[in-house]
């Protein structure tokens, strides 16, 4: 797996903390450098760490299924990508009652941004991927567009939200095409 690749996945995946640091900067209940570096490091890490609990389970039965794992990682990333888009198109009328990057909302908000990624890291087992860099540059992409959405929830709005999460949604299916097409034509 290439580096364009793996950023793909990592862009695919932040997408969910994008939207919800958009929602977060909107919200006003976000205040001070602090608050934007908890929310963006829990996101961050939350989405380094998950990949490897599905790459670690993956691991064990990758061997039972090696004859259709590229049919596996597809399946996986178009259901991971179609809940995404899906996702997109419901309104969140509620807003933050409190500050989202303290507490038990925190690490709410960081399992509930990154359990796609526990999918993605049982497809990275797949194919065989070793899981320790792609972890690193998906946790860092993830880090650094809650920042971006946190300043951009507070300039645009809710309306980029929705789309950022739908453009994800996109890119992990084109991904997930990718392997399932290089496995099939191989």
């Amino acid at each position: 797996m290439n580096i364009l690749e793996i950023l793909l996945i990592a862009v695919g995946l932040a997408m969910d903390a994008f939207a919800v640091s958009i929602a977060a900067g909107t919200s006003g209940k976000l205040s001070g450098k602090r608050a934007t570096f908890r929310l963006s490091f829990h996101f961050g890490l939350f989405q380094a760490m998950m990949p490897v609990l599905g790459w670690s389970a993956g691991r064990y039965i990758a061997n039972l299924i090696a004859a259709f794992d590229h049919w596996v990682a597809f399946g996986l990333l178009l259901f991971v990508g179609i809940r995404m888009i899906m996702s997109s198109f419901q309104t969140d009328t509620e807003a933050f009652a409190k500050d989202p990057s303290k507490g038990v909302s925190l690490v709410i908000l960081s399992v509930a941004t990154s359990i796609d990624a526990l999918a993605v890291g049982l497809s990275l087992a797949m194919i065989r991927v070793n899981i320790w860099y792609p972890c690193l540059i998906i946790g860092m992409v993830t880090a650094l567009l809650s920042v971006i959405g946190i300043r951009a929830g507070k300039f645009f709005g809710k309306k980029l939200g929705p789309s950022m999460e739908f453009a994800g949604g996109v890119i992990l299916i084109l991904i997930g095409l990718k392997i399932l097409l290089t496995d099939l034509i191989a």
